[in-house]
């Protein structure tokens, strides 16, 4: 018999680690994004990994959220619960089925399919349910499941339509063999193999990561985009990307697989079925957190475990050595964006200042500096920190090289609320960057209560990193060195208005 659980809980958003940008669940354990999907109506759908009854990972359900821009979401009541006690509803994905391939929706264009594992006692399984109400409530298709290799490591189901074959194709992971699978179905219903994916640098050698999600995305130019998340293997939970081609039954890497984010906090991402709509890049969410800490963090003490990334916008640009994955946050944090706390036009060798605590009520603030010539030498530095604890967050761009070559570095060994290397929480984390287009370099840093992400230079390379202080973070220290004279660098930064004061879920 299925447990239902009709109130998901309004939740209590006002904790000092509670995220006040990005989406976290109303209460309880929150992990993988699944079935991403934007309607007819431009309604957003984050459904997501869920434990209703516990701040750990078990009894997952499909939860739900819905909104408009992204970034002001409305909790929903469960959209998915697990059949009978004994399995659970894993991670997947849904599909727009716009022309009924399914049969489900005889009298409708907007029927929703979700395609998901089911993990059971003895084996994992991919099932299908279908919604006739906008994605609200799902009945399962009563031919379950859809696929079963007899395999008790088969599962995250990514759907997507390939309009050249006129086929679904679904990429799902063999995950003990790290090899990503691909399936065609002209209904949603029966599925056919189509080939086998492996990439030998995925997970590593001597490493016990397994393949934990495979996700394809139509790419600009006729690329695609196969994303690959692995849990495991040193450093926690990792996600790369690989570039390439793919007709329909065979994915051709184009690149080596790199990874999505440089720091720890980013995995099992989704993008949105149906973007990008037209008016824009693809947009892409994943879990902000790391599967090697993510159920000890102190976030329970408020009732909650776990957040998601920004919405970003992604695409692929060539580079010298293939391509590069760019994502920057989705709408430019237009709908959250607050009033203007500080600016100096051109900082040169001095310090910006900025007490945030009055100006952003919501204790989150973005920062955008702008580098007009990298050169030998330079370094730009910014730390959050706290007057009450001492504690501070934060990070640097320098430049080392001949031809201003630089790393960005990033901190978090000075907050103090969540301090254990065992299990893997490392401390810091650099990544080489090089000048954008014409010589600057470009920063753009998102602190949320608990959450930092990084996008430098337009986004070539970005970070999530979660940090967890002993008392509220409420000032911003800027400054830079090394600056040529003549170079401009100039700095704003603006409050984020929070996404929760008015939040509600359904009953």
């Amino acid at each position: 018999m299925s447990r239902v659980f009709a109130d998901v809980s309004t939740g209590n958003y006002t904790g000092p680690l509670r995220p006040q940008v990005h989406f976290s669940p109303p209460a309880e354990w929150m992990n993988d994004p699944n079935g991403l999907l934007v309607d007819a109506n431009g309604t957003y759908h984050l459904y997501y990994q869920y434990n209703p009854i516990g701040l750990t990972p078990a009894n997952q359900h499909w939860g739900h959220a819905t909104s408009k821009d992204l970034y002001h979401w409305e909790n929903q009541a469960i959209a998915i619960s697990p059949p009978t006690s004994d399995v659970q509803i894993f991670s997947g994905s849904a599909v727009i089925d716009v022309n009924n391939t399914s049969g489900f929706f005889p009298n409708q264009t907007n029927g929703i399919v979700a395609i998901y594992t089911l993990n059971t006692p003895t084996k994992e399984v991919q099932e299908i349910a279908y919604s006739t109400d906008g994605g609200f409530t799902f009945t399962p298709f009563s031919g379950n499941p859809v696929i079963d290799v007899n395999s008790g490591a088969f599962r995250d189901p990514k759907v997507i339509w390939h309009a050249s074959t006129n086929l679904w194709v679904m990429a799902v992971a063999y995950a003990n063999d790290f090899t990503i699978g691909f399936y065609t179905s002209p209904n949603l219903k029966s599925w056919t193999h189509a080939s086998n994916f492996t990439d030998p640098a995925i997970p590593g050698p001597n490493t016990s990561a397994q393949t934990c999600s495979g996700a394809l995305l139509p790419g600009h130019a006729n690329m695609y985009l196969l994303q690959i998340s692995t849990n495991g293997a040193p450093g926690g939970s990792l996600t790369h990307y690989i570039p390439g081609t793919f007709d329909g039954t065979t994915f051709v890497a184009l690149a080596p697989a790199a990874p999505i984010d440089f720091a720890q906090d980013n995995y099992a991402g989704q993008f949105f079925f149906d973007t990008p709509r037209g008016d824009g890049d693809p947009v892409f969410i994943a879990w902000a957190a790391n599967g090697a800490y993510a159920a000890s963090t102190p976030t329970a003490q408020e009732g909650w475990r776990s957040a998601m990334s920004l919405p970003r916008a992604v695409h692929l640009a060539p580079t010298r050595g293939g391509f590069a994955l760019v994502s920057r946050p989705a709408r430019a944090l237009a709908p959250v964006l607050g009033p203007l706390l500080a600016r100096n036009a051109n900082l040169g060798h001095g310090e910006l200042l900025v007490d945030f605590a009055r100006g952003s009520p919501s204790g989150a603030v973005v920062l955008h500096a702008e580098i007009g010539a990298a050169a030998p030498g330079m370094s730009f530095d910014f730390a959050f920190a706290s007057a009450a604890s001492g504690e501070r967050v934060g990070g640097s761009l320098n430049f080392d090289r001949a031809g201003a070559g630089g790393v960005v570095h990033l901190d978090r060994s000075q907050t103090h609320g969540f301090v254990n290397p065992g299990m893997g929480f490392n401390e810091t984390f650099a990544a080489e960057v090089v000048p954008q287009a014409g010589g600057g370099a470009s920063l753009e840093v998102v602190m949320d209560r608990s959450m930092l992400e990084v996008f430098v230079n337009g986004g070539s390379k970005s970070a999530t990193m979660l940090f967890f202080p002993t008392e509220p973070l409420t000032t911003l220290a800027v400054n830079a060195s090394g600056v040529p004279e003549g170079v401009v660098v100039s700095v704003e930064v603006f409050a984020l208005e929070s996404v929760w004061a008015n939040t509600t879920a359904a009953v």
